[in-house]
């Protein structure tokens, strides 16, 4: 998704296989735990943009030729695109941008009768955990939370139905919906 000519293939694939495009999820991300903001690297920061955001971008850019009135673009965002996260710098900047970009979007595809919302979720266990930190800290993830414990991705997948379906979100637009585990306030 770093690579627009790549994002313009996949969509083409789509249409070639499905004949059409309504639903367009964008759920692409790097992070990397550093202690502080000297240990990021020019080249992980490019990449984390480049993933997280730039390919969101991209995708949008790419589907938009194909989506209709009633479409939907659902965005991956996270809480720490709202809070952000100190060993995460990289990571929380761009999912704040996705937010934005939501927005953003939303608002500039409103007229067009497409649909553009963000679901952003909390501790998740995902590969991302065990490849980007270190053993004790995903060891600890999520037992912060009020369950107590990480959710796991079935548990976030009927948000993305949800914003996928008209039938059931047609008249939102716009939205950041987070899931926390319980947690209702920032920290």
């Amino acid at each position: 998704m770093t690579n627009p000519d790549f994002c313009e293939s996949a969509v083409a694939k789509v249409i070639e296989r499905f004949g059409r495009l309504n639903v367009l999820v964008n759920n692409a991300a790097y992070q990397m735990s550093q202690k502080g903001i000297e240990d990021i690297s020019i080249e992980q920061f490019d990449l984390t943009f480049r993933t997280n955001i730039y390919g969101y971008f991209f995708m949008a850019k790419a589907a938009l030729k194909q989506m209709i009135a009633g479409s939907s673009i659902i965005n991956t965002g996270s809480i720490t695109g709202l809070e952000g996260h100190k060993t995460l710098v990289d990571y929380a900047a761009t999912k704040g941008a996705i937010h934005a970009f939501t927005k953003s979007l939303a608002q500039n595809l409103v007229e067009r009768q497409i649909r553009v919302n963000c679901v952003a979720p909390g501790p998740i266990w995902t590969v991302l955990q065990p490849v980007s930190r270190d053993p004790q800290k995903v060891a600890e993830h999520g037992q912060h939370t009020p369950m107590g414990r990480p959710g796991q991705p079935e548990e976030v997948a009927p948000a993305f139905v949800f914003f996928a379906s008209e039938a059931d979100s047609s008249y939102i637009t716009g939205e950041v919906l987070t899931l926390l585990g319980g947690e209702t306030t920032a920290a």
